[in-house]
């Protein structure tokens, strides 16, 4: 609802009454509502003054609303102001109306061959963009301007917001009446709505310079225009709206929008309300989470930057979406490390350990953007009492383990922590990867020798001063199933062994059979020489054409490549694979 201070409604008041001096009375409450808030507009610019607009989600129009005296109002939320002690009060604005149903009506064969005859073809001129067939058939009935078309109750406005027709809805919209743009279908949508909904801000610009309340006026599910444009994604229809809207939305709606945004990636929008209401940072969706505990499972958000000091000197440029999703982050945490350490910890901690949520998916950048800000965050431990070096190495993510090379002395205490189960870093290097990790390489082979890789890159390094990340005390050590980490490894991949094997011998056996063809054939063509040899001096008639030097060169690399490999084909399958 629309709060006016007495100042203001005096200023205003006196600037419509010189409009409508010769109307009646009913006309001049019609059009001193309309200046009202224009005026108001003017003063609250003017003086700064920061005023509660239309908070009922069914404000709409202002025509013959009932005004009357208020004390003490007062609002909530950061951004908006309590209004004076004395303020007008406009209320009972009334609903948007519904198209005209004359044309849908059943058992009526006049309004039926009308329909057929008139609304069909408008549906589809204004599919097509057609202005010059939709003109003249409305030339023939003007009411089908505000005329249900569709059984739907979509009029030719709605039809051509949404097929983004914009030369089409100029013309519609020079010929309607500013309220006709608020007519609603049977889902309570307005054209607006629909532009929203296709993203066309130029359509949208038209039909709010003739009625600037239609970004108000909520459409299906109660969803505002900006609502619907954020939901479907259109990134610069929900920017062009969020300043004609936002001021009508209590706590549920900024929040709900907010949250929408982060969903479909609108982080422009995001970190612009973030700006304005600093403690969306901390506010909570359905599932309680964060827009942080949303942001740190999505690692494919994030730009793959290579790390290199990256926590003293972390920044990036550009305006992609990986670059606004990572702005949007730090914004987000800049805001929470405002509040006291203990509300932080359990804020991240709960519903889940968005820390460890990162590291498990690999979100690098996330998990960069928080550690170079706060450091003693690489302190803390999951429930399973794992630090984020440790989660790293288990999930093999590369990436956040040489992490532990840029935080100095940390490390040798951070790398020196045992787990709930006593198993140090090297046990859980040595414990088979998840699936998803396993499957970026194809064949069991492959996927063995990457995990075999990646055990020695972990354990290897300790016998080097300058790149030693563990004890070689860690080598022996046995966790609570009396395993120490070679023990562990040889145990969780005995399975990936066997299957390494299997498909080793098999790839072998199918790759010596083609060496085998190869070498016959080739063995068989160094006897059958082209063009025949001399009967008097036996050597090739073409011995000294340069093709058949070619071919003999050839022949000779091809016998002796598919010998050799036969030879090391009948090698791998008479081994056996051992760790």
């Amino acid at each position: 609802m629309l709060y006016l201070t007495r100042q203001e409604w005096s200023l205003s008041l006196s600037l419509s009454l010189s409009l409508s001096l010769s109307l009646s009375l009913s006309r001049v409450v019609l059009a001193a509502t309309s200046h009202i808030y224009w005026s108001c507009a003017r003063v609250r610019m003017a003086t700064q003054i920061n005023l509660v607009s239309m908070s009922s989600p069914q404000a709409q129009h202002v025509p013959a609303a009932e005004i009357r005296l208020m004390a003490g109002a007062s609002t909530t939320g950061q951004g908006i102001q309590s209004p004076p002690h004395h303020v007008i009060r406009i209320t009972n604005l009334p609903q948007p109306k519904t198209p005209s149903l004359y044309l849908l009506e059943e058992n009526n064969g006049e309004a039926r061959e009308k329909y057929l005859r008139l609304c069909v073809p408008l549906h589809k001129a204004a599919l097509r963009g057609d202005w010059k067939t939709a003109k003249s058939i409305l030339s023939e009935d003007e009411k089908l301007l505000t005329a249900s078309i569709t059984k739907g109750w979509e009029t030719a406005l709605h039809i051509a917001a949404g097929a983004r027709h914009v030369h089409f809805v100029k013309e519609l919209v020079q010929m309607m009446d500013a309220e006709d743009l608020a007519l609603q279908d049977n889902k309570k949508n307005t054209a607006l709505s629909f532009a929203a909904a296709t993203g066309t801000v130029e359509i949208a610009e038209i039909m709010i310079q003739k009625n600037i309340f239609l970004p108000t006026i909520r459409g299906g599910e109660g969803m505002t225009p900006l609502y619907m444009a954020a939901l479907l994604g259109q990134s610069e229809m929900a920017e062009y709206l969020y300043p004609r809207t936002h001021e009508i939305f209590d706590e549920g709606d900024r929040n709900a929008l907010f949250f929408t945004c982060v969903d479909t990636g609108l982080y422009d929008l995001a970190m612009q309300m973030l700006g304005n209401y600093t403690t969306l940072a901390t506010v909570r969706n359905g599932a309680n989470e964060t827009a942080l505990h949303v942001l740190a499972r999505r690692p494919s958000e994030f730009a793959n930057q290579s790390s290199g000091l990256w926590i003293w000197k972390f920044a990036y440029k550009g305006n992609s979406k990986q670059t606004k999703a990572l702005q949007l982050v730090q914004q987000l945490w800049k805001e929470i490390l405002k509040l006291d350490d203990q509300v932080v910890m359990s804020l991240i901690k709960y519903p889940s350990q968005l820390l460890f949520d990162a590291t498990r998916l690999g979100n690098f950048e996330f998990l960069a953007a928080l550690l170079s800000a706060y450091p003693d965050l690489f302190w803390e431990l999951d429930e399973n009492k794992r630090s984020i070096i440790h989660v790293a190495v288990l999930h093999r993510h590369a990436s956040i383990f040489n992490l532990v090379h840029e935080i100095g002395f940390i490390k040798d205490f951070i790398t020196a922590m045992s787990d709930d189960e006593d198993n140090n870093i090297l046990h859980l290097a040595a414990k088979l990867a998840p699936q998803n990790q396993l499957n970026l390489v194809s064949g069991a082979a492959l996927q063995m020798q990457r995990e075999l890789v990646w055990f020695e890159i972990i354990m290897l390094p300790m016998y080097d001063r300058v790149k030693k990340i563990v004890q070689p005390l860690s080598t022996e050590m046995k966790n609570k199933k009396g395993k120490t980490p070679r023990e562990l490894f040889t145990s969780e991949h005995k399975g990936l062994l066997h299957k390494g094997e299997s498909w080793m011998k098999n790839t072998a056996k199918s790759c010596m059979l083609v060496a085998t063809i190869i070498a016959t054939v080739v063995f068989s063509a160094a006897f059958s020489i082209p063009g025949g040899i001399a009967d008097k001096t036996g050597a090739p008639n073409f011995v000294k054409e340069t093709a058949f030097l070619i071919f003999a060169i050839s022949d000779g690399v091809a016998l002796f490549s598919s010998s050799t490999s036969m030879l090391m084909f009948l090698y791998i399958l008479t081994s056996r694979l051992v760790l």
